[in-house]
């Protein structure tokens, strides 16, 4: 009796084990879809006075970072600006330059912390 059991065929087939893993996404392609972009960054504003007023130079990085196009919104302390945008290498990644007379005129001393938005 024991031999007729092992032969019956309602036994349930075992499956490949390739083919149920080939089913599975990768991690990386599950992940990728919930990657959110960086809408904003905490930078510091250091105030320069060949930086004409309404402009502000940002990193190239950060432009990259953010998206930057052509106007960023630089919140400091409750106060906020829309500003258009320089891109340069020569600055520092955590840094942004803005027009000295102007910020002084809004209350924004140097090294101040600000938030960059992308418009």
């Amino acid at each position: 009796m024991l031999s007729s059991e092992g032969s019956s065929p309602q036994q349930p087939q075992k499956r490949d084990i390739k083919q149920l893993v080939a089913v599975i996404p990768p991690a990386s392609e599950v992940l990728s879809k919930g990657v959110k972009k960086v809408l904003e960054k905490r930078v510091r504003v250091r105030l320069r006075d060949g930086v004409p007023d309404g402009v502000i130079y940002v990193s190239s990085k950060l432009a990259s970072e953010l998206s930057v196009k052509d106007k960023v919104q630089l919140s400091v302390s409750g106060k906020k600006f829309m500003l258009k945008v320089f891109v340069s290498d020569d600055i520092p990644e955590n840094e942004v330059w803005a027009n000295e007379e102007f910020m002084r005129k809004n209350g924004i001393s140097d090294n101040s912390m600000a938030t960059v938005r992308s418009t």
